[in-house]
C-alpha cells in the first residue's frame, strides 16, 4: 500500500513541525505541514488520508475549513485539534462530520497516533474488500463460467448479455442442477452492480412461517425467539441484486406479500411499522413451469408477470452434447488446481461413457461424478470404471419428461447400453430386439 498521506494544518509553527516530526519517524507515513487554510484548499485536490485541523487558524475559522473539506470529499476524516475545550463547538464539529476532537496537551500526539493506527486499519480493510470483488468479479467472467459451445448454450450467453446490460427482473428457468445461480452470479458480477451486494435466497430453505422474516426481517420481541431486531434479505441487498431461487415454491399468502414490496420498493419488517424503502434487481429461478401454475392457482398471475421480466431458459445438460466434455474437463482441472494433483487426463472411452448418460442431475452430478472420479483413478488417467453415476438414475428418470414415443425407446435403449457397457448383443437380448437395429441407431447417432 501507498504510504499514507496526513496533512498537518496549524498555525502554531513550533507545535506544527513537532506533530510532523512524531509522524515522519513512521516511514510508511507522508507529513506535510500548511500553516494556513488557504495553502492547505489550494493542496486538498491531493486526497490527503487524514488531516488534523487546528481550529484556530489566521485567514478562516476551522468550522469554515471543515465544511469546504467536508464539500469536496465526505470520506476524508478530518481530527480538530484546538487549543481549548469546549464541548459545545466539539459536539457541533462532530456532527458537521469532523472524526475526531482533541485538545492540545502531552497526549495529543499519542492521540493522533491512534487515530492513524485506525484509519490505516480501515484502508487496509477497504482495499482488502476491494480486491476481493475484483477476485469475484474475474471468477464470474462469462467466458470462464459459463461453459459451452453448444447451440443452446449460445443462446443463453445472448440473453445473459442483454441482462449485464441492462437492470430489468430477469428470470431463469431449467431443471435442478443446471447452474442458475451461476448464471444469476455471472449476471450480477459483469453488470454495473458488480459492486453492491449479491444475496441468495433459497426459498425451500426457509420453513414457510418464517419466510416473511428472512426476506424483510423483525423487529425485537415481534415473535417468540426475536431476541433482536434483524435485518432482511431486501436491506441486505439494498443497491446490489437479490437472487429468489425455487420462487415456484412460495406460499400463496406469501407471494401477495412479495408483489407488495416489488410494487411498491418498500417493506416493513415484521412487528414493525416504519417503512423503509429499498432498490435492488430481482433475478428469480425456478425449475416449475409457473405459467401452468398459474393456470393451476398455485402461482399469482400478477406476481408471474412482474417476476418474467427477462426470461432466460437454462437447456438440461443431455441437450448440451459435447459441452459435457468441455465441462467434464473444467471441473478435472478445478480439482487439479484445488488439490494441488499433477495433471488428470481422461480416456476417449469414458468420454464416450459421458455422452450417452442422460444426467438427472444435469451441471451438478456431472461435477459430482467427475470429482469421484478423479479420486478414484490411478495413474492420473480417468478410465471408464472410475465413472459411477447414482443407483437412483432409473427408467422412471428417463419417462419423467413427455417426448414422443421414439424418443422414450432411443432413451430406453441408451440406458440399457450404458448399463451393460455397450455390449449390444446383451441388450439386443434383454430388449427383444434385433442387434442390427442397435448398430443401425448407433450409426445414425439417434442413441
Amino acid at each position: 500500500m501507498d504510504k499514507l498521506k496526513v496533512y498537518i494544518v496549524e498555525d502554531d509553527p513550533l507545535y506544527g513541525k513537532i506533530i510532523q516530526y512524531n509522524l515522519s519517524l513512521n516511514p510508511d507515513i507522508e507529513a506535510k505541514l500548511f500553516s494556513n487554510a488557504n495553502d492547505f484548499l489550494n493542496k486538498l485536490e491531493e486526497n490527503p488520508d487524514l488531516i488534523t485541523l487546528d481550529y484556530s487558524l489566521p485567514d478562516m475559522t476551522g468550522e469554515e475549513v471543515l465544511k469546504r473539506i467536508k464539500k469536496y470529499n465526505p470520506n476524508i476524516p478530518v481530527v480538530i485539534v484546538s487549543g481549548q475545550e469546549n464541548l459545545k463547538t466539539a459536539i457541533k464539529l462532530l456532527k458537521d462530520g469532523a472524526y475526531d476532537y482533541l485538545t492540545k496537551d502531552e497526549e495529543t500526539k499519542d492521540r493522533i497516533w491512534n487515530i492513524i493506527k485506525n484509519i490505516r486499519e480501515n484502508l487496509d480493510l477497504k482495499e482488502e474488500i476491494s480486491n476481493l470483488k475484483d477476485q469475484i468479479s474475474k471468477q464470474f467472467d462469462l467466458s470462464k463460467t459459463v461453459i459451452g459451445i453448444s447451440p443452446v448454450m449460445k443462446k443463453v450467453y445472448s440473453l445473459v448479455e442483454k441482462a449485464v446490460n441492462s437492470s430489468i427482473t430477469v428470470s431463469l428457468t431449467g431443471e435442478t442442477g443446471v447452474g442458475k445461480e451461476v448464471i444469476a452470479k455471472a449476471i450480477h458480477y459483469n453488470s454495473k452492480l458488480k459492486n453492491k451486494p449479491f444475496v441468495s435466497v433459497n426459498i425451500t430453505a426457509i420453513p414457510k412461517d418464517l419466510i416473511e422474516s428472512e426476506l424483510f426481517g423483525h423487529e425485537k420481541g415481534s415473535f417468540t425467539g426475536a431476541i433482536a431486531r434483524r435485518v432482511g434479505k431486501f436491506e441486505e441487498a439494498d443497491g446490489g441484486t437479490l437472487f429468489l431461487d425455487e420462487i415456484g415454491e412460495m406460499d400463496i399468502n406469501m407471494q401477495s406479500k412479495l408483489l407488495r414490496v416489488l410494487q411498491e420498493k418498500e417493506i416493513t419488517r415484521v412487528g414493525g411499522n416504519g417503512i423503509i424503502k429499498i432498490t435492488c434487481r430481482i433475478i428469480a429461478a425456478t425449475h416449475r413451469d409457473l405459467a401452468e401454475e398459474v393456470r393451476k392457482g398455485n402461482f399469482r398471475e400478477d406476481l408471474y408477470y412482474r417476476l418474467l421480466g427477462l426470461p432466460i431458459p437454462i437447456p438440461p445438460l443431455r441437450m448440451r452434447g459435447n459441452d459435457i466434455l468441455l465441462l467434464a474437463k473444467h471441473f478435472i482441472n478445478e480439482y487439479c488446481k484445488e488439490n494441488d494433483v499433477n495433471k488428470i487426463s481422461i480416456t476417449p472411452e469414458t468420454n464416450q461413457k459421458l455422452l450417452k448418460y442422460e444426467w438427472p442431475g444435469n451441471v451438478r452430478e456431472l461435477k459430482a461424478v467427475i470429482e469421484l472420479a478423479c479420486v478414484m483413478c490411478e495413474n492420473n488417467s480417468i478410465v471408464p470404471d472410475d465413472i459411477q453415476f447414482s443407483k437412483n438414475y432409473s427408467i422412471d428418470s428417463l419417462l419423467a419428461k413427455e417426448m414422443p414415443l421414439r424418443d422414450y425407446s432411443n432413451n430406453i435403449i441408451k440406458h440399457y447400453l450404458l448399463k451393460y457397457n455397450d455390449d449390444v448383443i446383451l441388450v439386443s437380448k434383454k430388449l427383444k430386439i434385433g442387434k442390427s437395429t442397435i448398430y443401425r441407431m448407433l450409426q445414425k447417432k439417434t442413441i
